[in-house]
């Protein structure tokens, strides 16, 4: 019979660990449960994105129109809710957006940042970018959008008083910033001192995702983009932001410009999280194609330290299948996507020499990059979208109904406990 996991708040209790909110990379002493808690709410339709933990509040960003607490309550909420970190109840927090939530960022006070595809959050002209207080008010204070019709948030990160936002537009603010920008967390203002130029020959120089570092002095980003501050720089860049002025870092690779392919993708990189301490990061990766040769669907590990003709420290593969999201942590590398397996280099939409079952989610070893043996299982439908970790354990977030052998619609939590 199946143990029942204590609620978060039996945990909190008996000191096993405490909620903080949740960064890129973090220090866990141990790999996550396989059974996932069961009180987490449902969402009834679409695909979760994103999340964001703010001391005991979850927010989760997506494509959605209704959720259901654990106990079959169920709530309208457009694109955007919050649910209890202690019981998995959902809040009150309820903004109108009227279209996809791509990215979630905690600000000060139980305020949430948001990015994506939106163009109005309750009733207000607010495209792809808007701060939105803990009781779901919009702050009219915060007032920086995407002036560009077509452009879009795919990712956002907060650290002190700074906000990243990366994406798709040309323009933020009035302010010229090609698809990387940082801007206060209080006004909204563009930041003068960043401004890393991104760009590529035909102009469509774009950011899939990006990370920054705990103590906010490295950022690694990567999307469609040929070059950085004026220098090469192929679908990957390092930059330094420990100082006032943002700078490239001398860190370059050859290895994703050397990788073949589908030619349908303007890039084949899709997500990437860097450790707590900044000094590695994995990147995951889509492609259609696969072999040992390649980076195409797999997961890799880089040093950010260093020069020009940077080598992955590992490649994982997955034999053909893509990966969508990654999740650093002392312990293990968790990605997800709609895998089927990893460890599976001679592989191509078949299980190669050495190949381990990893449907939709899966844990590496951050330092040997082999799969671990965590294997909860997953329905891989078009994806694991959305992987976070936390001092509790790990937000997943995904399009489909079944996480560790249960039923736990598009999103779950695996609790970290002894």
């Amino acid at each position: 019979m199946r143990r029942r996991l204590l609620t978060l708040t039996a945990i909190l209790a008996a000191g096993l660990f405490t909620i903080a909110p949740a960064r890129a990379g973090f220090v866990h002493p141990d790999v996550v449960s396989v059974d996932p808690v069961d009180w987490t709410p449902h969402v009834l339709d679409g695909a979760v994105y994103a999340f964001a933990v703010l001391d005991d509040t979850v927010v989760v960003g997506g494509e959605f129109t209704a959720v259901q607490d654990a106990d079959g309550s169920e709530y309208g909420r457009s694109n955007l809710f919050a649910f209890s970190l202690a019981d998995g109840h959902v809040l009150p927090f309820a903004p109108q957006v009227d279209g996809p939530v791509r990215a979630l960022a905690p600000g000060a006070a139980g305020s949430v940042y948001a990015g994506g595809e939106f163009r109005q959050v309750n009733g207000a002209p607010r495209h792809g970018l808007a701060r939105l207080r803990a009781d779901g008010a919009l702050d009219t204070g915060f007032r920086t959008n995407i002036d560009d019709s077509a452009g879009l948030v795919r990712a956002l990160a907060t650290r002190d008083d700074r906000l990243y936002v990366a994406g798709d537009f040309a323009t933020l603010g009035g302010v010229s910033r090609r698809a990387l920008a940082r801007v206060d967390t209080t006004t909204g203002r563009v930041d003068p001192d960043f401004d890393l130029e991104l760009a590529r020959p035909d102009g469509k120089a774009w950011v899939q995702s990006m990370a920054v570092s705990e103590d906010g002095g490295t950022l690694v980003f990567d999307g469609t983009f040929t070059r950085v501050s004026g220098q090469d720089r192929y679908q990957i860049a390092v930059a330094r932001t420990d100082g006032a002025r943002a700078e490239l870092a001398p860190w370059a690779t050859d290895a994703v410009a050397n990788t073949t392919c589908s030619p349908d993708y303007e890039t084949y990189l899709r997500n990437i999280d860097v450790s707590a301490d900044g000094s590695y990061f994995v990147i995951v990766a889509s492609g259609h194609a696969a072999g040992p040769e390649r980076m195409c669907n797999s997961a890799s590990r880089f040093d950010t330290r260093g020069g020009a003709g940077q080598e992955p420290v590992w490649v994982n593969h997955t034999g053909g299948n893509t990966l969508l999201s990654v999740a650093v942590t002392d312990a293990a590398v968790y990605v997800g996507g709609h895998q089927q397996w990893l460890d599976n280099p001679y592989g191509n939409k078949y299980p190669g020499p050495g190949a381990v079952p990893r449907p939709g989610i899966g844990a590496i070893d951050p330092d040997s990059g082999r799969a671990l043996s965590w294997n909860p299982t997953k329905d891989r439908g078009i994806g694991t979208e959305a992987l976070l970790a936390f001092d509790g354990g790990l937000l997943v977030g995904s399009d489909t109904e079944h996480l560790g052998r249960e039923y736990h619609a598009r999103l779950g939590i695996f609790p970290l406990v002894p």
